[in-house]
């Protein structure tokens, strides 16, 4: 099992700073795919994640523990 961590308004989307979810073997890619499919998440393709607080690319493949964050883009003045 895997914790998904979310952040600024992908928390308020989905409703929870957090899931455990079933992510191991799949790619960045394929459980950012299936999320914004489950919960309507927009332009997860401008979001950066985070494998076990290290940035990690789209290519990169989930293991069975490891905790992802995914992590908006932000703006500010």
């Amino acid at each position: 099992m895997n914790k998904v961590l979310f952040f600024a308004h992908l928390r308020d989307a989905v409703g929870e700073e957090s899931l455990t979810l079933d992510a191991g073997g799949k790619t960045v890619a394929e459980l950012k795919a299936d999320l914004a499919a489950s919960y309507n998440l927009p332009k997860m393709d401008t979001v950066m994640t985070a494998i076990n607080e290290e940035f990690a690319s789209n290519d990169e493949v989930i293991q069975d523990g490891d905790e992802i964050a995914f992590i908006p883009p932000v703006s500010g003045g």
